[in-house]
């Protein structure tokens, strides 16, 4: 084969869009090494991936087969807030072994860093050479002319993330408003990831930036304008959208293998279900105190 597969999925949910991008892939992703193997791993299932979103909010949204839970995705949602922004390492330690960065810091505080040395008495600092918060500058700019085509946030710091062993998947996030006959404005998004597990975390990833479009842009922007601002659609695109061949099995048991016993509705939660709302709400508690409590045993 001499080309990687482009696979194209739009759906009105996520819970369906989820599914159907996955069956796609596993019928029609060509096979591939990484450099993530370990030996006797089989070869991974690889495309490049355009998956549309034309309703974000509406419900089904949540798939029963991702390797997570509810708590889960509130973690993820709270960790696309900022959350766990200090979890990050000082970039010019060699010794700090934190995380190299979290989405959220790269968005609201993109910048570089520069480090100097005093030879003469052997001591050394560094300070920021710049810093950006890019989700202010983009609620900005969608305030004021919310047809631009400007509003957009990057992760990549190519003076870092081409050293590193696990640079950011995410890449960019692409931001538009179209406003209906009604005056209703709909923020329509393009999420861009260069690298994307479909299996591991593409469901948690797409449900957590529905939740940030919705909390951290559009309810922003409703505030600071009297608007109503809902979400348009979410297009997810992805270079490499893959499922590791040490999921293949895990994968084919709570998905492939089930699609002719299950229903699609046995297959899906609705999130505005009052349960499983319920459990979402009441797990940001716990999310809390598993932060707090891995940051009392990680105190140095």
């Amino acid at each position: 084969m001499r080309n990687i597969p482009v696979l194209t999925v739009a759906e009105k949910t996520l819970a369906k869009a989820y599914e159907n991008a996955l069956i796609r892939l596993y019928n029609e992703g060509v096979e591939f090494e990484t450099q993530y193997d370990k030996p006797g791993d089989p070869l991974s299932l690889d495309c490049t991936a355009n998956i549309t979103i034309l309703e974000p909010e509406t419900d089904p949204m949540i798939h029963k087969a991702f390797p997570g839970g509810i708590e889960d995705l509130k973690e993820y949602v709270m960790e696309l807030k900022g959350f766990k922004d200090h979890w990050v390492k000082n970039m010019n330690d060699p010794d700090d072994t934190r995380w190299e960065y979290t989405y959220h810091g790269r968005l609201a505080n993109y910048g570089s860093w520069k480090e100097w040395k005093d030879v003469e008495n052997k001591t050394g600092s560094h300070e920021a050479g710049f810093s950006v918060n890019q989700i202010e500058h983009v609620i900005q700019k969608l305030i004021e002319q919310p047809f631009t085509r400007q509003a957009q946030m990057i992760t990549w710091m190519p003076n870092v993330d081409l050293k590193v062993y696990d640079p950011p998947c995410l890449q960019s996030c692409w931001y538009r408003i179209l406003e209906d006959e009604e005056g209703v404005q709909w923020l329509n998004s393009n999420i861009r990831f260069r690298s994307n597990d479909a299996w591991g975390a593409s469901f948690m990833n797409m449900f957590g930036f529905i939740q940030f479009n919705k909390e951290v842009i559009a309810d922003e922007i409703a505030k600071r304008t009297g608007k109503t601002v809902k979400l348009g659609r979410l297009n997810w695109q992805a270079d490499s959208y893959h499922i590791y061949g040490k999921d293949i099995e895990r994968a084919r048991s709570m998905l492939f293998d089930r699609l002719d016993s299950l229903s699609f509705e046995e297959r899906i939660f609705h999130f505005n279900d009052d349960f499983i709302r319920e459990m979402y709400d009441d797990a940001e508690v716990m999310v809390k105190m598993k932060i707090a409590n891995y940051d009392q045993s990680h105190q140095t």
